[in-house]
């Protein structure tokens, strides 16, 4: 009975061990290119810089321009590592009262309905493959539009684009901004290092430069900096790309699914107000890592998210009758969201959902039928 008792604090403390170990591990990656940055800096600063150019006002502009990149470099990059991931507001978690029924109740009709109550006034509109609603059990809430599971953080992520070991933190809506300046001001800095230093790098095979430690850091510099160049910019391009679509990467390789069915262009409302929803309407803040990016994080503007596959459209803000009794939403086109990206359009209200020929159905049973499932 002894031996009972000391054997699960041991094995609870091993368990916490093994996690703090586990989240020291993946500072490393972040720790590497702490300490590449230290280098380089080093390197062209006082090797390149002051050593090897002969040239004063080469020096003046090169060092100007190499701290103008290195600091929106090091801001960027700071601020993707230490803003933390926004979670669902607790609207969408689930009262303590329908978390004990959960408990109580086998998967049922009875699971249905505390679904169907809590998600009936929310601005949801994605679904799983099955068409049910997007709910975590972990979390304990009704996901969001967008929203993910973090299996390294264990936690919901607004509008999640991955999970970056380089920044040991989630991507998400409250640092997607600083991640894409991050990859835009790493990638400027690794090329300004490569333009300035090629004419060195060309002297060090010649035997141009002065035989001293200063040639090698020249060398070293210039793979380092042609290498991150290669792969920063593919990175960076693929993210332009993502933004230019309003996709994230999670949806780029699985598209998101509506009630009419998956949509991979569902969030799309075309390019520049693809690009305003990350980087906002003033753009004397869009070259600067602070947080500009319109909206809540749990609702999105869409085009096609009301629209019904066996609907005939209907033009912008009319209700048409239907007996279509799966019908969920009148077919209006566009949502008004708090991000105002669409002030021309109708927001969806649940008052004017569900008209069949003048019968107006009771608020909160406009799907009957209405499934609920885990995400997978």
């Amino acid at each position: 009975m002894r031996c009972g008792k000391m054997a699960a604090p041991a094995a609870g403390t091993r368990g916490g061990v093994r996690r703090r170990c586990q989240r020291l591990l993946y500072w490393v990656p972040v720790l590497f290119i702490s300490s590449i940055l230290c280098w380089s800096y080093y390197a062209y600063v006082t090797q390149l810089c002051l050593l090897s150019m002969a040239n004063i006002g080469e020096k003046v502009v090169c060092l100007i321009a190499y701290h103008l990149f290195f600091m929106l470099f090091v801001w960027s990059y700071w601020k993707t590592i230490f803003t933390l991931p926004m979670n669902p507001s607790k609207e969408f978690h689930l009262s303590y009262a329908d978390k004990e029924l959960l408990e109580r109740e086998p998967r049922g009709e009875t699971q249905q309905e505390i679904f169907r109550r809590a998600a009936k006034d929310l601005p949801i509109y994605t679904r799983t493959m099955s068409g049910a609603i997007r709910y975590c059990d972990r979390c304990q809430l009704v996901k969001p539009d967008r929203c993910h599971h973090c299996s390294v953080c264990d936690k919901c992520i607004l509008k999640m684009d991955h999970h970056c070991p380089w920044v040991n933190n989630c991507v998400g809506f409250s640092n997607y901004k600083f991640f894409l300046l991050f990859l835009a001001y790493s990638l400027l800095y690794c090329l300004f290092i490569a333009a300035t230093d090629l004419q060195y790098f060309i002297k060090f095979w010649t035997n141009g430069l002065p035989d001293t430690q200063a040639k090698f850091h020249i060398m070293f510099l210039f793979f380092a900096a042609a290498m991150f160049s290669v792969s920063l910019s593919s990175l960076f391009g693929y993210h332009c790309w993502l933004v230019s679509k309003n996709k994230s990467t999670l949806e780029a390789f699985r598209a998101p699914i509506f009630r009419h069915g998956t949509d991979k262009n569902g969030f799309s409302l075309g390019f520049s107000k693809n690009l305003r929803q990350v980087f906002g309407d003033e753009k004397k803040y869009w070259l600067l890592p602070v947080f500009t990016s319109l909206g809540d994080g749990c609702s999105f503007p869409t085009c096609l998210v009301n629209q019904d596959p066996e609907q005939v459209s209907t033009p912008v803000g009319l209700n048409s009758t239907t007996k279509n009794e799966n019908h969920l939403f009148p077919p209006k086109t566009l949502r008004d969201s708090q991000s105002h990206l669409l002030t021309d359009t109708q927001s969806w209200t649940e008052s004017s959902a569900n008209t069949e020929k003048g019968k107006v159905v009771p608020k909160g049973m406009s799907n009957p039928g209405l499934t609920v499932e885990n995400e997978t």
